[in-house]
């Protein structure tokens, strides 16, 4: 069997308010293989972010990494030194940020930008950098891109600009894409040509890829392997096929029923009511608890552990662990 290429084991990440502890990530398991995409999805405010920044290790100053492992060819990147971890970012792991308008440095051209990627991870500078730069813009799809390499940001659109993150990204060869939300400031047929572009690369590269997602039309377009998260735990895992087929946890199956469709139109959406509840909260019973139409009362009392719904679709959920018995 081919080695992961990366394995994140029991994460956990806080971060320390005023009056309370947030428990952004808590016990976050997961390993991707290489050309594997590993898709996280679930509403804004369970953690999905936070995953992706405790993984790079760039998180705000008040979060802290409380436990876990990331390992990467055989390093435990939260482990090493940030000096180490410089060297890591953009060669191991690399990541394309939800918005790259102000992701991207104002002042710098994107050759520029590429070219400092070249220069630390492969040591390419020079001629030999711009020329290498231009050929990353090229193949991610960016038009003219021998004279678009001196232009600054604010002078590409929306869709170049994320075109331009992809190549930063690609700059170092890394063996991890962490995509957080690459498509979502972009309009329906941009968000189309650029995650036709991520299958492209990662076909010809062999990368592993963690994407970060709410859109499950993404998920069915690019993810392999499927994670439901809900505050701060993941709730349920598959493969693509099996998850589309049979969502199995009350949450997924409400993300499902809330999606719009052609044959519901003229009837009101569905909603999960109520929301996420707050990260801050000492979690005793299951976390979905006080928005499940299955709930009883042991949910309440206790947090569910994994049930097995087939091989590689796991679940927790007491309902359907009381079901499989």
């Amino acid at each position: 069997m081919t080695a992961a290429a990366i394995v994140v084991t029991n994460l956990r990440t806080a971060i320390a308010g005023a009056d309370e502890t947030i428990r952004a990530v808590d016990g976050i398991d997961l390993s991707i293989s290489p050309g594997q995409t590993f898709a996280i999805v679930g509403e804004s405010g369970c953690g999905k972010s936070m995953t992706a920044l405790s993984i790079m290790r760039l998180l705000p100053d008040a979060a802290r990494i409380m436990d876990g492992s990331v390992s990467v060819a055989g390093t435990d990147l939260l482990a090493i030194p940030e000096a180490a971890m410089r060297n890591v970012r953009g060669r191991r792991v690399a990541m394309i940020f939800q918005e790259p308008g102000t992701s991207l440095n104002p002042v710098l051209t994107v050759g520029r930008q590429i070219e400092e990627v070249l220069a630390r991870h492969i040591g390419l500078k020079g001629p030999a950098a711009r020329a290498r730069a231009i050929e990353l813009l090229e193949s991610v799809g960016l038009p003219d891109a021998a004279t678009r390499i001196d232009d600054y940001s604010f002078q590409l659109s929306g869709g170049m600009k994320q075109r331009v993150m992809i190549a930063i990204a690609l700059a170092g060869d890394p063996d991890v894409i962490v995509a957080d939300e690459p498509t979502t400031a972009l309009d329906v047929t941009i968000q189309a040509q650029v995650l036709d572009l991520l299958k492209d690369i990662q076909a010809k590269r062999g990368t592993a890829m963690l994407l970060i997602t709410h859109d499950l039309g993404v998920v069915a377009a690019m993810a392999h392997r499927v994670a439901v998260m809900y505050a701060g735990e993941i709730v349920e895992t598959a493969e693509r096929a099996d998850f589309f087929a049979r969502p199995s946890h009350p949450y997924s199956r409400k993300l499902f029923e809330a999606l719009p469709g052609t044959a519901l139109r003229g009837t009101p959406l569905s909603v999960i009511p109520g929301q996420v509840p707050s990260l801050a909260t000492v979690f005793v019973g299951c976390r979905f608890a006080d928005r499940c139409d299955l709930v009883h009362d042991r949910c309440r009392k206790a947090a569910p552990e994994w049930t097995t719904i087939s091989p590689g679709h796991t679940v927790r959920c007491f309902a359907l662990a009381a079901g499989m018995k």
